[in-house]
């Protein structure tokens, strides 16, 4: 019998969709998901099966992932093992009865547990008692599913703490996999890279108030989100700072490796897999000393860790000059081998056995 991996949707190129796309080509398995963006890259030539339950409305596309999953999942019996991947798959698992069921963690949903009050101060006040409603209903479902899981692998010690402390089960760490043929060196260019996403988490928002104080340095985010008006109002007079948007893989690529270094100063992220990217291509990475980076970036070899502020932003820029990112290149290289995709598809394939 043949394995499968679901994963929640695919709408943009996130990570937790990548690493999915990754193990499906990997260990050949089947994908399933909620719905996805047609020709969506992580999918093609993939045997797949769609609920097709997309929706556009917040909250609602959230409820309505939540049942697919759970009503609508009969085909998993034909499968050996399952792994699980995202917030709503795991309510599957009630149609996967006789088989291994495996949950690959990202995180907890963060939501529920730990930035609670986060979501909702976000929301209008009027749709706040729709999200506690929804959160009434996704717990203990997520909660029971995963008491329920055979193994539980967390994508990072940050988040295997997380598990024990709002789930009260033990995980194993896997780090999810960086495609380190992908990144490489490509030269060194006069600019700074951020790419995360953006939104308030990713404190995006520092960084450009920080390259507005250093109209010598110039700074390119390469990503889109819902804060991307606002941060275009921000950086409106500068001229140092250029906002691509959303751009693809080829390009993302190129920009990483022919960037001086990185920053990447998301809150306690939950692995961070821009970093591990970065390093790749052989670029530090000025990165939060928080996270899943203490996992990942070594400290004055691989790039800065600093408490994210808009001045110890500059400072670690100004340090980070073009020489010095230079003499950390073949640190980046070497620590960014240790989350190659065959030691994660080995260690994966080592459960599936």
């Amino acid at each position: 019998m043949k394995n499968i991996i679901l994963h929640d949707y695919f709408e943009s190129l996130e990570g937790g969709g990548k690493l999915s796309s990754v193990l499906a080509r990997g260990l050949n398995m089947d994908i399933g998901y909620g719905f996805a963006n047609k020709n969506h890259p992580f999918i093609e030539n993939l045997t797949q099966y769609s609920l097709n339950s997309r929706s556009s409305i917040p909250l609602w596309k959230q409820f309505k992932l939540a049942k697919a999953f759970n009503n609508h999942t009969d085909f998993l019996k034909n499968y050996e093992t399952v792994i699980y991947s995202g917030f709503y798959t795991p309510l599957a698992i009630n149609n996967h009865t006789n088989g291994k069921n495996i949950l690959y963690c990202h995180t907890p949903p963060r939501f529920i547990y730990d930035q609670k009050k986060f979501y909702l101060k976000r929301l209008p006040i009027h749709l706040r008692p729709l999200l506690l409603t929804f959160i009434k209903y996704l717990q203990p479902r997520y909660e029971h599913a995963v008491a329920n899981m055979d193994i539980i692998i967390a994508n990072s010690e940050n988040v295997s703490q997380r598990i024990q402390h709002y789930l009260g089960k033990q995980s194993t760490v896997i780090h999810p996999p960086c495609d380190t043929k992908r990144f490489q060196w490509l030269g060194q260019e006069n600019y700074y890279l951020s790419m995360g996403r953006l939104d308030p988490l990713k404190r995006i928002d520092l960084i450009v108030q920080a390259f507005l104080k250093m109209p010598d340095k110039k700074l390119i985010i390469a990503s889109g989100g819902e804060e991307l008006p606002r941060l275009q109002k921000l950086a409106k007079q500068s001229n140092n700072i250029h906002l691509t948007g959303w751009v693809d893989e080829q390009k993302l690529t190129e920009l990483v490796g022919k960037s001086i270094a990185t920053l990447y100063l998301a809150k306690d992220e939950d692995f961070g897999m821009s970093p591990v990217e970065s390093m790749a291509a052989g670029k530090p990475v000025i990165g939060t000393a928080e996270g899943g980076l203490l996992e990942t970036i070594i400290p004055f070899k691989t790039g800065f860790l600093l408490q994210p502020s808009v001045s110890a932003i500059c400072q670690a820029v100004s340090t980070m000059t073009p020489k010095t990112a230079l003499n950390m290149r073949n640190d980046c290289e070497k620590q960014a081998q240790n989350f190659r995709t065959e030691i994660f598809l080995e260690k994966m394939q080592h459960y599936l056995n």
